[in-house]
């Protein structure tokens, strides 16, 4: 007998929410399937990738393939314009680590100035994150938010703390799109996107950031919370949980001892760089198989073989 396979199209749907203008604007979420269910249902967008750039540039950066795809570039701007070449990317994401006011504490104004020069660069949707300094983020993202008008940028990220300013500049004034960040609990990520409801922004306008970790370091939580996520927002059709997840994997395999810990330390571990795009790529598929709708990566070769790895399962 012919096997004919039970099929498993859900009624509720993930919002589509898009990013970007012009030609180069991209559209995720939108599906009735679980991730990569493709033969359930048609999957109308697929999962994207934006890339890292830190304002940091590549200071501090060991890794040898990374700093020669950037060669030469001196400005947020320049590398922007590099990181838009490389294939399978589809978003920028600016990092703006040394805002933070225990760090460099960079001000808002040259926040702002480097934004703007990137987006003047590149014609990408960009993504802003911030240095996780609730009140200095608040400001940050209201700043860029008011100066990139029009762009329909994203900012990772409006929290508990803070969703009340972001969610009213960024959401409402501006009409930008609005990362919810909750810390690994579906309670949570479904509580900050009923407050941003209440508050006023549309559903249409919010992606969800349910958490984030390396691969080993408590990844196992984040797979749950994703998991759990998925389930409800398409098996129970709960509309509070429909939003697309966004997930940063650079920011948290990067700095983890299996990617940074010197050769000479421990010879049997390999190359450094080799570690952290494998590390990059075991946590950024192990995302995507649990429902991130984009992740944010760094490595050129990291992005070329999540690209590959999406295109293989669609």
């Amino acid at each position: 007998m012919p096997f004919t396979p039970k099929k498993q199209a859900f009624n509720a749907r993930i919002n589509a929410v898009t990013l970007g203008t012009g030609d180069k604007s991209v559209t995720i979420g939108g599906e009735n399937v679980l991730p990569f269910y493709s033969f359930d249902a048609p999957i109308p967008n697929k999962p994207l990738i934006a890339a890292e750039i830190s304002d940091k540039l590549l200071a501090g950066v060991n890794a040898p393939a990374l700093l020669a795809f950037y060669a030469g570039c001196e400005t947020m701007a320049d590398m922007a314009r590099k990181a838009e070449t490389m294939p399978g990317v589809s978003a920028i994401c600016l990092h703006f680590e040394t805002a933070d006011p225990n760090a460099e504490n960079t001000s808002i104004e040259e926040c702002v100035a480097k934004a703007k020069e990137v987006a003047d660069a590149v014609e990408m949707p960009l993504i802003i994150m911030g240095c996780k300094n609730v009140e200095k983020d608040g400001k940050l993202f209201e700043a860029i938010s008011s100066a990139l008008e029009g762009k329909n940028i994203l900012v990772l990220s409006a929290r508990e703390e803070n969703y009340k300013s972001v969610g009213a500049s960024a959401g409402m004034a501006y009409n930008q799109k609005v990362g919810a960040e909750s810390a690994v609990d579906i309670n949570l990520a479904k509580q900050l996107n009923v407050l941003l409801s209440q508050l006023g922004v549309p559903a249409a306008s919010v992606c969800m950031n349910v958490g984030s970790a390396a691969a080993g370091y408590g990844f196992e939580y984040l797979s749950s919370t994703l998991d759990r996520v998925k389930a409800a927002s398409l098996a129970q059709s709960d509309a509070q949980l429909q939003m697309p997840i966004v997930t940063p994997v650079s920011p948290e395999t990067w700095v983890v001892k299996e990617a940074t810990a010197p050769e000479d330390e421990n010879p049997g571990w390999g190359d450094v760089e080799e570690r952290a795009i494998e590390m990059e790529v075991c946590t950024a598929s192990a995302c995507l198989i649990g429902g991130s709708n984009m992740v944010i990566m760094k490595h050129p070769a990291s992005i070329a073989t999540i690209s590959q790895f999406i295109d293989s399962l669609m």
